[in-house]
């Protein structure tokens, strides 16, 4: 068989500049993380193996006078807070992009406040990225996943839209239709949907026809996993998801002349790598 990785596949830039600086602090001593830093378990273990010990957000709260990196999600103002009043030196990777999302949705939310309007975010509910997002409207933020969510909006008021970084322009796109249809006051849309995913989803399904078998690789719990999976399987019904090496199985390669091996934004290189050596 023909073997192909993606060559647009593998880490976003927020993502490698937070493995990249977690590598570096690991030099130094002692790291925490709060939450996985990348949503794929296999990068995980690689780091814990490494130091870096993994906590949420209460076991956070209980640590004084050490090291925490804020991963590319993005943190809310409360951790910050808490860092400062518990002497926690803050190792922050959030992304740039995520960072300045944040600061245009808490403008946003001073603005709207005093004029009686909500903001309204496009996004997965419980998201780490979500969850900043919406802490910087004093958890006032109306979450919709999809059109399903968008009777908790007020249409008679002012609504300013965003989306979380990593979600769909395709389904962004269909939610601002549906707001403008039924909204009888002025609907404010930023597209805040970061071009490294949204790009991806064209090359993904170019990628996808070329080759008989497409093995996506990816964390199950990577949103954006998930997504770039659907796309694949759309275009190419040949399309496994795996986490890594361990979960290919003979029966997928079945009259099978070409194999193309990409994965989420989250997925490391080397993992793809080695189910490239397997194959081969």
């Amino acid at each position: 068989m023909k073997v192909e990785i993606d060559e647009n596949s593998g880490f976003c830039f927020g993502v490698v500049n937070a493995i990249t600086k977690a590598e570096e602090e690991l030099r130094k001593g002692e790291l925490y993380c709060i939450g996985d830093i990348v949503h794929n378990s296999r990068e995980v273990e690689r780091l814990n193996k490494l130091g870096l010990h993994t906590i949420d957000h209460e076991e956070f709260s209980r640590l004084h006078h050490c090291r925490v990196l804020f991963r590319a999600h993005g943190e809310p103002p409360s951790s910050y807070r808490i860092a400062q009043a518990n002497q926690v030196e803050v190792i922050d990777a959030s992304c740039p992009v995520v960072l300045n999302l944040q600061k245009k949705i808490r403008k946003a939310y001073e603005r709207v406040s005093t004029e009686g309007g909500q903001v309204v975010i496009y996004g997965k509910r419980g998201h780490a990225e979500v969850n900043g997002l919406v802490a910087q409207t004093d958890g006032e933020a109306i979450v919709v996943e999809d059109e399903h969510d968008l009777d908790q909006i007020d249409f008679e008021k002012q609504i300013i839209l965003f989306s979380q970084t990593t979600k769909s322009l395709e389904g962004f796109k269909r939610v601002v239709e549906l707001v403008q249809g039924r909204a009888h006051g002025i609907v404010e849309v930023n597209d805040t949907i970061c071009r490294k995913v949204a790009n991806r989803i064209p090359q993904l399904r170019n990628f996808a026809l070329q080759h008989d078998v497409i093995i996506f690789v990816s964390g199950e719990k990577s949103s954006n996993g998930k997504q770039l999976f659907n796309v694949c399987r759309e275009v190419n019904p040949r399309t496994y998801f795996v986490q890594g090496a361990c979960d290919l199985k003979d029966e997928m390669f079945t009259g099978v002349d070409t194999v193309g091996i990409t994965g989420a934004t989250s997925t490391p290189r080397w993992v793809m790598e080695e189910i490239a050596k397997t194959l081969i």
